[in-house]
C-alpha cells in the first residue's frame, strides 16, 4: 500500500484577507450612512403660522401657493421694502397679495398703497382699508358658515360660484366704483373697488379659503385662482416685528426724578451722621436726695387717713389680694366671685362662709365702719395669704 504526501498548501491572496478583515467595519458603516439618510428625510422643516405660504399645516397656505405657482411667478416677501423691491422688478401685470397688514407701519401701508398696482387685502385692518380702498368700511360681520351665493356680475366669483367666504363684510360709500359679491346682512363678503390711479383692490372678509384646510370646500379653491389672476403674484406676508433692545427699569425713570435722588441720598447720609455721632462714655450722676420705697405707700395712707375714705382702703386690700391669688389657684384673671371664693376656701381650709364676705362683701361693708374693723380685714386677708401658699 502506498499513500502520497499531501502537496504544499497553496497561500491566501491579499485580497482575500482584506475582504475577510474589512467586511464587517463596511457593513457597520452601510447601515450607519443608510440609516443616516432615512432620518434626514423626516426632518424637513417647514415654516408654520397662519396663511404661510410654506406651511403644510391646516392654517397655512401651501397648497393655494403651489397652485399659483403653476401659471404665475410667485414672490414671497417678509417686509414691506422686500415687497415694493419685488413688485417694481415685476411687469405691469402684477398683484400685491397682502395678509396680516396690522404688523405694518401707517408710512409702510401708505408706501404699499403708492405703487398703483393691484392689491388682494385678506381681512384687512380699517388702517389698511382707508388707504388701499379709500370709501368702503366695515360694516359687520357674517356668521354663517354655509356656502354662499356670488349673486354679482363680478365675472371671477360667477365662475367660482359658492364659496365659503362668511367673515367681515364691506360695503362701499355712494359714488365709490365698487362691486360687491357674496352678500350677507348689510355688506358684501368680497368687495373689489376701483381706485383713482386705475388700478383695483379686491377685499375679502377672512383668510378661511386661503388655508390648506379649507381650499377644497364648495368654490373656493376657484375664488381664489379667479381673483388672484396675474402674471406676478407678490405674497407679503409680514413677519412679527422684531424687538430690537431694551431698557431697564432705570432707563424708564425721568431724568429729573434721578436727579432729584442725589439730594435725598445726601440728607440720608446727613441724618445718618448726626444720628450715629458718638456722645461719650456713661456718665454716673448722683441723686440730690434719697428717697425712702415706703414713702409713697405712707403718703397715700396718709391722705385715706384723713379723708376717712375706709372703703377704698378695703377696695385697694381686696384688689391686691385677689392679683396676688388668683394666677395661683389657676383661675383666669375674669373668674367669677363664686369660682373664686370655691377655690380659696378648698386650698386654704376656710370656710365658704367666712370667705365670701371677706373677699366680696354686701352693702354696706362691715369691715369698712371703723379703723379696727379695717385692721381685722388686713390680718384676715393677711392670715388668708399664709394658708394658701
Amino acid at each position: 500500500m502506498t499513500t502520497t504526501a499531501p502537496g504544499p498548501v497553496p497561500p491566501r491572496s491579499t485580497s482575500g484577507r482584506l475582504w475577510r478583515a474589512g467586511r464587517m467595519p463596511l457593513a457597520v458603516i452601510t447601515v450607519l450612512v443608510v440609516a443616516a439618510v432615512l432620518l434626514s428625510l423626516g426632518e424637513e422643516q417647514f415654516p408654520s403660522g397662519y396663511l404661510e405660504p410654506g406651511s403644510p399645516e391646516p392654517h397655512g397656505s401651501r397648497a393655494l401657493a403651489r397652485l399659483l405657482g403653476e401659471d404665475s411667478d410667485v414672490t414671497v416677501a417678509r417686509t414691506s421694502p422686500e415687497a415694493v423691491r419685488a413688485v417694481e422688478r415685476s411687469g405691469d401685470d402684477t398683484l400685491l397679495l397682502l395678509m396680516l397688514d396690522h404688523r405694518l407701519l401707517p408710512e409702510e401701508l401708505d408706501t404699499l398703497a403708492g405703487l398703483e398696482t393691484d392689491t388682494f387685502l385678506v381681512q384687512p385692518s380699517l388702517r389698511s382699508l382707508t388707504t388701499f380702498a379709500p370709501g368702503a368700511d366695515v360694516t359687520g360681520r357674517a356668521h354663517d358658515d354655509r356656502a354662499q351665493a356670488p349673486d354679482c356680475a363680478l365675472p371671477d366669483a360667477a365662475l367660482a360660484g359658492d364659496a365659503e367666504v362668511a367673515g367681515e363684510v364691506y360695503s362701499a360709500e355712494p359714488g365709490v366704483e365698487a362691486l360687491g359679491c357674496y352678500p350677507s346682512g348689510d355688506g358684501f363678503s368680497v368687495l373689489q373697488v376701483a381706485r383713482s390711479d386705475g388700478s383695483t383692490t379686491t377685499v375679502l372678509g377672512t383668510g378661511a379659503p386661503l388655508t390648506n384646510r379649507d381650499l377644497d370646500a364648495a368654490g373656493n379653491a376657484a375664488l381664489m385662482l379667479n381673483l388672484i389672476d396675474a402674471e406676478h403674484v407678490v405674497w407679503l406676508r409680514p413677519d412679527p416685528p422684531q424687538e430690537v433692545g431694551s431698557a431697564s427699569p432705570w432707563d424708564l425713570v425721568p431724568p429729573g426724578v434721578r436727579w432729584s435722588l442725589v439730594p435725598l441720598a445726601l440728607a440720608l447720609l446727613l441724618f445718618a451722621l448726626w444720628r450715629g455721632r458718638r456722645m461719650g462714655a456713661l456718665v454716673p450722676e448722683a441723686l440730690p436726695v434719697v428717697v425712702r420705697a415706703a414713702e409713697t405707700t405712707e403718703g397715700r395712707a396718709g391722705l385715706y387717713q384723713s379723708r376717712q375714705a375706709r372703703d377704698r382702703v378695703g377696695a385697694a386690700l381686696r384688689e391686691g389680694f385677689l392679683e396676688r391669688s388668683v394666677p395661683r389657684l389657676g383661675l383666669n384673671p375674669d373668674a367669677g366671685p363664686d369660682a373664686v371664693v370655691a377655690a380659696v376656701a378648698e386650698r386654704s381650709g376656710a370656710d365658704p362662709q367666712a370667705v365670701a364676705p371677706l373677699l366680696y362683701p354686701a352693702q354696706p361693708d362691715p369691715y369698712t365702719a371703723d379703723d379696727a374693723a379695717m385692721l381685722r380685714l388686713s390680718e384676715e386677708l393677711d392670715r388668708l395669704s399664709e394658708d394658701l401658699r
